[in-house]
C-alpha cells in the first residue's frame, strides 16, 4: 500500500499520457508500437536504475554516457579480436568480461574519489566523463566499429525477442530491476543508504560506514551503466565512439520524474521505472506526431522542472 501510494500519481501520469498520445498518434496504442516502446526504454531505464542510486546517497554520476560508449567499444574490439572459426561464446565472454570490467574500473574510481575525498561527485564523475570519452576515442581512431556477423549471441541482446514477440533487452530491463529492487529496498545495505542520504552525519554516527557503501553505490551504478552500454552497442550493430551523449542527463530525468529526490533519502525504483516509461512516451509519442525535435527538448525540460518543483513543494 505504502508503495502504490508513493507510485499512485505516477500511475495516473503514465495512462493520462497514453490515453492522450493515443488519441493524437492512431498507432501509439497498439501492441507492435507499445512494445517498441518497452524496447527503447530499455537503455534509460538501466542507466536511470544505477543513477538512482547515486542520487539516494546526494550524489550524482555525470560518467554513465561516456562510460556506456566506451564498455561499448571496448567489447567489440574484443571481439573483433577472435577469428570466426574460433568459438563465438567463448569471445562473448571474454568480450563482456572485459567490458564489465572497464565499467567497473570507472565505478570504483568514482566511489573511492566521493568517499575518499573532499570533491563534489559532480566534479569527479565530470573528469572521468571526460577520460572515459577520450578513452573511447582512441579504439579504431574514433570511426565505429562494426560487430562480427558470426556473434550472432551479441546481437541478440538488443535485438531478439523471446518466442519472437518479448525483446530481450525488456527482459534483462525487468531482471536488473527485480535484482536492484530487492537490493535497494528488501536489504539492510539499502537501509543504509537511505540513513545516508537523508542525514549523512547521523548515519555515521549509527556506525553506518559511509565509505563503503558509497564505492558499492557507484560500483552498482557503473555496472549498469555497463549492461545498458552492450545493449546499445548492440543494438546499433556496430560500437560508436560518440555514442551516449546526453544519456547522463535522460538518466537523471527519469530518476526526478519518479520521485528520486536530489536532497537524497528519498526515491524508489518503482518511480524510477515508471519515469524512464514516462519519458520514453514523450520522445516516441512527440516523434511519432511530427514534433520537431527543438520543440522535445522543451516538453521534456518543462516535465523535469515540474518534478523537482512537486518535490520541493512536498517538502516545504
Amino acid at each position: 500500500m505504502r508503495v502504490f501510494k508513493e507510485i499512485g500519481p505516477l500511475l495516473a501520469a503514465l495512462v493520462v499520457l497514453l490515453v492522450l498520445f493515443g488519441l493524437w498518434v492512431p498507432v501509439f496504442l497498439t501492441p507492435p508500437n507499445l512494445i517498441d516502446l518497452l524496447q527503447q526504454v530499455t537503455v534509460n531505464a538501466i542507466l536511470a536504475f544505477g543513477m538512482t542510486f547515486t542520487i539516494l546517497i546526494g550524489g550524482i554520476d555525470l560518467s554513465v554516457g561516456a562510460v556506456l560508449a566506451l564498455v561499448g567499444t571496448t567489447t567489440v574490439y574484443v571481439l573483433t579480436l577472435g577469428a570466426p572459426e574460433a568459438s563465438p561464446l567463448v569471445w562473448l565472454g571474454l568480450a563482456c568480461s572485459a567490458g564489465l570490467m572497464v565499467s567497473a574500473v570507472f565505478g570504483l574510481i568514482n566511489g573511492l574519489c566521493a568517499a575518499q575525498t573532499k570533491m563534489p561527485a559532480f566534479i569527479i564523475t565530470l573528469a572521468t566523463m571526460l577520460i572515459a570519452r577520450g578513452g573511447a576515442f582512441c579504439f579504431n581512431q574514433a570511426r565505429p566499429i562494426r560487430v562480427p556477423a558470426h556473434q550472432e549471441a551479441f546481437l541478440a541482446l538488443g535485438n531478439g525477442r523471446l518466442f519472437g514477440v518479448i525483446p530481450v533487452p525488456v527482459i534483462v530491463m525487468l531482471a536488473l530491476f527485480a535484482a536492484a529492487s530487492v537490493l535497494l529496498h528488501r536489504t539492510r545495505f539499502g537501509q543504509h543508504l537511505y540513513a545516508i542520504g537523508g542525514n549523512r552525519e547521523a548515519a555515521r554516527f549509527t556506525g553506518i560506514r559511509l565509505a563503503r557503501c558509497e564505492i558499492a553505490v557507484y560500483v552498482i551504478c557503473s555496472m549498469l551503466t555497463g549492461v545498458a552500454g552492450m545493449i546499445h552497442t548492440s543494438q546499433l550493430y556496430s560500437a560508436e565512439p560518440a555514442s551516449g551523449i546526453g544519456f547522463e542527463l535522460n538518466a537523471i530525468a527519469a530518476a526526478v520524474v519518479g520521485g528520486t529526490s536530489f536532497t537524497g533519502g528519498v526515491g524508489t525504483l518503482y518511480g524510477t521505472l515508471i519515469g524512464a516509461i514516462i519519458i520514453g512516451i514523450l520522445d516516441k509519442g512527440l516523434n511519432q506526431a511530427g514534433v520537431h525535435f527543438s520543440l522535445q527538448y522543451i516538453v521534456k525540460g518543462f516535465v523535469v522542472l515540474a518534478a523537482v518543483y512537486i518535490d520541493v513543494r512536498r517538502r516545504t
